[in-house]
């Protein structure tokens, strides 16, 4: 069996290529947490926030194609880009 090295840190874009994988159907939760020692809860926890963050990505941005009726926050360059909020859980 392939033995992958063992991940120290879940940064975001490790987290988006495992849900990208789940979502595509290359893999299952069940597998992951099996191959990387993780809660099954702590997979769900990304799956739920990618899908709560998915929007995000069909929203227009100013001067790419056609304006956008959403707010402007940031700085330059920034205009499609909304703030974020972490809640306590």
């Amino acid at each position: 069996m392939n033995e992958e090295p063992t991940v120290k840190r879940w940064t975001a874009k490790r987290k988006a290529a495992v849900v990208t994988d789940i979502f595509k159907g290359k893999t299952t939760v069940a597998e992951v947490a099996r191959q990387h020692n993780l809660a099954v809860s702590e997979e769900d926890s990304w799956i739920d926030e990618a899908q709560r963050n998915m929007g995000n990505g069909f929203w227009t941005r100013p001067g790419i194609s056609g304006s956008s009726t959403r707010p402007s926050y940031g700085g330059p360059g920034r205009h499609w880009a909304r703030p974020t909020c972490r809640s306590a859980r």
